[in-house]
């Protein structure tokens, strides 16, 4: 027979602990939705930083909504710069020159249809669905602007 282990403590030395993966999951979705609920608050400095950045794309270059919010200092919160876009008066920013991830256009029917119209007028030229990003993509220099 084989000797057992006498208290909690000497089977717990024995035995390597699992990391509680619930526990982590569960904190990976706070952190998630904090992140969201952040993105969709107004917040003036944050939308100051974004509105600058957004008008320093010139007529014939496009951007999109994450390097819009990295180049203001906020790297990680690419909806709050759609929420503004949303929000703000349509003329007030050049709301057509930000697109999704790798020049996708992110609107639908209409708009999209306005959106791919600028662009065009202004001289972008598009592969297939999206804008060839590597032609037009804007370099954000946010010393600058």
């Amino acid at each position: 027979m084989k000797a057992r282990p006498k208290t909690k403590a000497a089977k717990t030395e024995s035995t390597p602990r699992r990391p509680n993966f619930a526990a982590d999951q569960l904190s990976i979705q706070k952190a998630k939705r904090s992140l969201l609920h952040e993105a969709m608050r107004s917040d003036e400095p944050r939308d100051i930083a974004f509105r600058r950045i957004i008008l320093s794309i010139p007529p014939g270059k496009v951007s999109t909504y994450g390097r819009v919010a990295a180049a203001a200092g906020y790297p990680r919160l690419h909806r709050a710069v759609a929420r503004l876009l949303r929000v703000d008066p349509a003329d007030s920013l050049p709301w057509h020159r930000v697109l999704g991830a790798g020049g996708e256009l992110k609107l639908k029917g209409a708009a999209e249809r306005e959106q791919r119209a600028r662009l065009k007028l202004e001289g972008v030229r598009f592969r297939g669905a999206k804008v060839d990003m590597e032609k037009y993509e804007h370099a954000h220099r946010p010393w600058e602007t």
